[in-house]
């Protein structure tokens, strides 16, 4: 159902690395339930194609792109300050910027942490901060944080990775104690396998991996709740395990 009429402001979700995978499915459940979006992605062609793909998908839901490599502090900041220019309220923030490279601590090479920690924690840590001034006023919003079920555990070949995803579960319980008495809602997703483009040449069943509308689904069904309620940590793995 569409969340706005023509007497109310049109709600507004930004999601970060939103042009494929699980940012995609996420933007664009959202739209499909009356949102305008800010999206940025490093690709600038996979930004051009997906406003294609939106104005026949979505008419009448505004898209708002933007080039960003995450990996930097001032490119966040840029896309923060696109998010402000164009809108006074944001209802959604949906950090799902990030990267795995595998390997082992003892052996990846000079500077792997350094990346995933710049991209999947820094990242979130920066946007988060920079948009809050868009919520905190109106005592009202949500705040999704892509976690992973490496947020939970270690297993062979994380890495860095796995260092990276503890310390975006961590940052999402501190800031889940900071803005529980402020109005602003914090939910650590930890999903499993996923399909995306990361996993375009694995050779598993189809039914072996979840989809991303799945979380898409999960992250508007928490977002649903009533203001009274959280979800504050959300586990989903496939149904038959974790690969």
């Amino acid at each position: 159902m569409d969340q706005t009429s023509s007497s109310e402001r049109p709600l507004t979700a930004v999601v970060s690395g939103g042009t494929k995978g699980l940012g995609r499915a996420i933007a664009e459940i959202f739209a499909a339930k009356g949102f305008d979006v800010f999206v940025c992605a490093r690709t600038a062609a996979d930004l051009d194609a997906m406003e294609k793909h939106w104005t026949a998908a979505f008419p009448g839901r505004r898209l708002y792109t933007f080039p960003a490599d995450m990996r930097h502090k001032t490119a966040t900041w840029q896309f923060a300050d696109a998010v402000r220019n164009q809108c006074s309220r944001v209802d959604v923030l949906v950090n799902n910027a990030g990267i795995f490279l595998p390997g082992a601590v003892s052996t990846e090479p000079d500077g792997a942490l350094e990346d995933l920690i710049h991209i999947n924690l820094y990242s979130a840590y920066h946007l988060t901060r920079a948009l809050l001034p868009l919520m905190l006023p109106y005592r009202h919003g949500h705040i999704f944080n892509l976690c992973s079920i490496a947020s939970l555990a270690a297993y062979p070949n994380g890495g860095s990775y796995t260092i990276t995803k503890f310390a975006l579960l961590g940052f999402s319980k501190a800031l889940r104690e900071e803005m529980k008495t402020k109005g602003i809602k914090v939910t650590a997703l930890m999903p499993g396998a996923t399909w995306s483009d990361s996993w375009r040449d694995a050779d598993f069943p189809p039914d072996r991996l979840m989809q991303a509308d799945d979380i898409a689904q999960t992250v508007w069904a928490a977002y649903r709740l009533s203001d009274s309620a959280v979800v504050e940590e959300l586990v989903i793995r496939p149904q038959l395990g974790d690969l």
